[in-house]
């Protein structure tokens, strides 16, 4: 069950008054410590299988974060072209690069190819494109729709049948015509089902569709089961289990590699499960409004730093660092973007006061890196606390950043 950092007032053994008055807010920190945990724990859990820890790095892609996932042994996953930049700024190998862009041009996927990354495809027009421009002399994985639906919200389900992702199980006879007449490599099968997958069945009855799919590719190398893996967020939570996951699909992957007929490796790509719980978020609360129906906590911050709970109807557990021993009170949390802008509705959290700090648990998966300049706000700066030090890892922005790009005429 879920431990909230903020709840103990510490991040990797450093207070959060103090990180404030270092960094001031809107302030996003992440304990190293808590991501470590997590990759070894997955690690573990697959130790049976030729197992392969590819970091979905779109939750969270911060150079040191990314240098941080290649320190502990992870490879990456990256789904755009600066994504791949991103990663070999940061030292990853061209091969431990697997790329799975979606509805993207050739343009860009020749970009890709030509920085040496595993390249996924996951439509049939790309797929015919890019056996005519490079027929068996690179390699191509093959991302499968399943047509299983998961997730914990139709946003971040991509498994099913109405999903963009990936070429639908019943097209492969198609694929496999493709793949023949052009004379391509395929070294890869590859799905996703979806985020927040708690029920370990779904993963084998997933993989099962995967497996059976296998007999069109007699040259595969490995087998990419993607992620979903869930993290909790409210109190009464839970995480996938993963210990169960890893002992149930690890023999049923060595009986359908003595099946196939050679051992392959095992792919995951794991995002929010590495980083989500590492990341606390921190704001200040600028007002506290009352109207005839509800008591408003307005911070200094909104959706343009964290956009989950406007976007997902995301939950995130929210603490009162500054007055912990306070009454507890109902509140609604909500930003300074000039529209409807909510964090949490209905929070029972200790009274509230005007300069209180307030911690978002949970905020290191899709946070920072979905946030933006909307009103014209700046992004936050970024914090991370590695063996009991904090290091800011990105600045604060200003307002020369907001103009930078900017071509001004008159």
């Amino acid at each position: 069950m879920l431990q909230f950092a903020g709840a103990q007032h510490h991040i990797g053994g450093i207070d959060i008054p103090s990180l404030v008055r270092e960094f001031d807010t809107p302030l996003y920190v992440y304990d190293t410590a808590v991501i470590g945990e997590r990759y070894r724990q997955l690690a573990a859990a697959f130790a049976g299988s030729k197992v392969r820890i590819k970091y979905a790095c779109k939750a969270l892609s911060n150079l040191n974060i990314l240098k941080h996932m290649k320190a502990l042994g992870a490879g990456l996953d990256t789904v755009s072209v600066q994504e791949v930049w991103l990663g070999r700024k940061a030292g990853f190998a061209p091969e431990d690069i697997l790329y799975t862009p979606n509805c993207v041009s050739m343009d860009e996927i020749r970009l890709a190819v030509d920085a040496g990354v595993q390249i996924n495809i996951d439509n049939i027009s790309i797929l015919e494109q890019f056996g005519h421009a490079y027929g068996g002399s690179v390699p191509v994985c093959i991302r499968v729709n399943p047509h299983v639906m998961a997730g914990g919200n139709i946003n971040i389900s991509t498994g099913h049948i109405d999903s963009k992702f990936g070429i639908s199980v019943y097209q492969m006879r198609h694929v496999e015509r493709i793949v023949k007449s052009l004379g391509m490599v395929v070294n890869g099968l590859h799905m996703h089902t979806g985020s927040d997958i708690l029920d370990v069945d779904v993963f084998l009855r997933a993989s099962e569709i995967l497996f059976e799919t296998t007999h069109y590719f007699p040259d595969l190398k490995f087998i990419d089961l993607g992620s979903g893996f869930k993290v909790p967020y409210k109190p009464d939570d839970y995480f996938t289990d993963i210990e169960e996951l890893g002992k149930r699909l690890s023999e049923r992957f060595t009986a359908f590699c003595q099946e196939y007929g050679r051992a392959l490796e095992l792919w995951f790509e794991p995002g929010k499960f590495l980083v989500s719980q590492s990341g606390t978020f921190l704001v200040k609360v600028n007002v506290i409004k009352q109207t005839t129906a509800t008591v408003f906590v307005g911070v200094d911050s909104g959706m343009n730093h964290l956009i989950r709970p406007m976007l997902y109807n995301a939950y995130h557990h929210i603490t009162n660092v500054s007055h912990p021993s306070g009454i507890p009170r109902i509140y609604t949390v909500v930003g300074y973007i000039c529209e409807t802008d909510t964090f949490g509705w209905d929070r029972k959290l200790a009274e509230v006061r005007e300069g209180d700090i307030l911690a978002f648990s949970n905020a290191g998966a899709y946070g920072f890196s979905m946030a933006s300049n909307y009103n014209s706000r700046f992004r936050p700066a970024e914090v991370w606390v590695r063996e009991g030090k904090a290091e800011l890892i990105r600045r604060r922005e200003t307002f020369e950043d907001l103009l930078h790009n900017q071509v001004v005429h008159g």
